[in-house]
């Protein structure tokens, strides 16, 4: 009989929040692979259980490498443990390669739930949270970092990020110039951590608050964008709209049909509202 792959959430803050089942998977399984194998120590002294398996490290840089080995070991019938250092293991952790392959290889995959930042901070954010999408980490370029922004500038589903803290105020300020400096949103720090911050506002507020340093994990939560006809656009940001869309590739006659459907006006006065920029530009000295 073949094994079972068992994806278990790890607390992403404080350890009360592990699930009692976490405990349970850890004294059972055959083989547990760890993010870190330094965190599973801590998690395990921290839970008062010792594992009897054997335990192997499974991290971005050994991953792909590591995968055929567990998926051997599964295939000859051990029960195999995957925890990342917190939350999920393969939303933005490793995982993902070994779900897959024991997929492919009719291995069964299970799993048990714990905390979650993605959910956790959606809850938080006062965002609506009916419909959303997770982007999980923006590229560290600059130019691929606004190329992905642009490409959700027009979805409505309420987004979720996360982003390291020493870059979270250029994304932010990218994300204001993209989405819009109105655009609301909320920063989420520490969660379920002794100093937990939920900072929220609009998207140029939020860049600036971040230009003077903020530390912690972070995940940050952005309104969709609104439905069509939904708000009064004013002659700049109509303007700004067309220019996202220009950066991307289109020509500035689909961009302005594109975003007067959006916005339910005519396209004549998304046409002067751009020709009035322009114009303006021209002018200032």
């Amino acid at each position: 009989m073949t094994g079972i792959l068992v994806l278990a959430g790890t607390p992403i803050g404080d350890i009360s929040d592990a699930p009692p089942r976490l405990a349970a998977e850890l004294t059972r399984a055959d083989v547990i692979a760890a993010e870190d194998t330094r965190r599973l120590r801590r998690l395990t002294q921290a839970l008062g259980v010792q594992p009897t398996g054997r335990v192997v490290s499974y991290f971005e840089g050994n991953e792909a490498s590591r995968t055929p080995e567990l998926v051997e070991a599964l295939a000859g019938g051990s029960r195999v443990l995957l925890v990342t250092d917190a939350g999920m293991p393969s939303v933005s952790d490793p995982g993902y390669r070994l779900v897959a392959a024991a997929v492919e290889k009719d291995i069964k995959v299970t799993a048990v739930p714990g905390p979650s930042a993605v959910l956790t901070a959606l809850a938080l954010s006062g965002l609506p949270v009916d419909r959303f999408c997770f982007e999980g980490f923006l590229p560290r370029k600059a130019g691929e970092r606004l190329s992905r922004l642009r490409e959700v500038a027009e979805e409505r589903r309420t987004l979720v990020y996360f982003e390291a803290p020493h870059r979270l105020d250029d994304t932010l300020a990218a994300m204001a110039e993209v989405l819009g400096a109105q655009r609301r949103a909320a920063v989420c720090r520490e969660l379920t951590k002794t100093y937990e911050e939920v900072k929220r506002g609009p998207l140029g507020e939020l860049a600036a608050w971040a230009a003077e340093g903020v530390r912690g994990e972070i995940t940050v939560v952005v309104e969709g964008a609104p439905d069509k006809g939904a708000e009064e656009l004013d002659a700049g940001e109509l303007v700004r709209r067309v220019q996202v869309r220009e950066e991307a590739g289109e020509r500035r006659k689909e961009a302005i049909a594109a975003v007067a459907a959006d916005a339910g006006i005519p396209k004549r006065d998304v046409f002067d509202a751009v020709v009035a920029a322009k114009n303006a530009a021209r002018s200032t000295p």
